[in-house]
């Protein structure tokens, strides 16, 4: 999402970039506060006057979708979201990957990963990897590494907003899933989380990606009733 902007000020401010390198579907991610009916029509307006056809939110809480449903906004993708917490630690049984930290010379194979683990629609660029690394005040990249050539075959971003922390991305390489290094890499970021004082943690996953939900689950993760929801308005249309 290069090249964002924000649109007023202070907890109403929502911010507008690209849609994961589509210069023409805008992606709006609104500030700490629910954004008011006004500050939705204006961005409406702005992306409308620039090169986007179309908008997508963030993954967004059942409670913050109503201002942009009522603004002409439709369901384009439910997440599953799952909570877990750390007062107790999964067992994970030994990986048969190395796993290490992240280093910016990672960051083309992680994408590598990263494309061939997820949907187009779910595939991160390189300012959406950022984005990830971003989203909370402490954050973390970690990799598993094949032991024989050291090519990097998954990885975990987790991040952490004082007691709650969130499984930002986890993907495996396909011809490397199967094996443990999703499960040791989860149970690596609930280690560092709940080390650093954490009480929770929270993932989502897409709806029709029951290997992730039976991983966390299995993880000691638990369905929340309420899911996430990635709303999308065909620019021109809103109300």
């Amino acid at each position: 999402m290069a090249g964002h902007r924000f649109l007023s000020a202070g907890e109403d401010r929502l911010r507008i970039g690209s849609w994961r390198g589509d210069v023409s579907t805008a992606h709006l991610t609104p500030g700490r506060g629910r954004p008011t009916p006004a500050a939705i029509a204006r961005a409406l307006d702005e992306m409308a006057a620039g090169p986007y056809r179309a908008a997508l939110t963030a993954a967004l809480p059942v409670n913050d979708q109503r201002p942009f449903l009522d603004a002409g906004f439709e369901v384009h993708e439910r997440l599953h979201l799952l909570v877990r917490d750390l007062g107790d630690l999964p067992h994970a049984d030994p990986s048969p990957a190395d796993l290490r930290r992240g280093h910016l010379g990672d960051r083309e194979a992680v994408l590598t990963v990263d494309a061939a683990a997820f949907p187009p629609f779910w595939r991160l660029d390189r300012p959406g990897l950022d984005d990830a690394m971003a989203a909370t005040p402490t954050a973390r990249l970690r990799v598993s590494v094949d032991r024989a050539d050291r090519s990097v075959t998954g990885y975990a971003v987790t991040g952490r907003a004082g007691p709650r922390g969130y499984l930002q991305r986890l993907a495996v390489a396909p011809d490397a899933q199967g094996g443990g290094i999703g499960a040791a890499l989860v149970v690596d970021g609930l280690r560092w989380l709940r080390r650093w004082g954490a009480k929770e943690v929270l993932v989502n996953t897409q709806e029709g990606n029951e290997a992730a939900v039976r991983l966390y689950e299995r993880l000691g993760f638990r369905l929340r009733a309420d899911g996430l929801a990635v709303l999308r308005c065909t620019l021109g249309r809103a109300s």
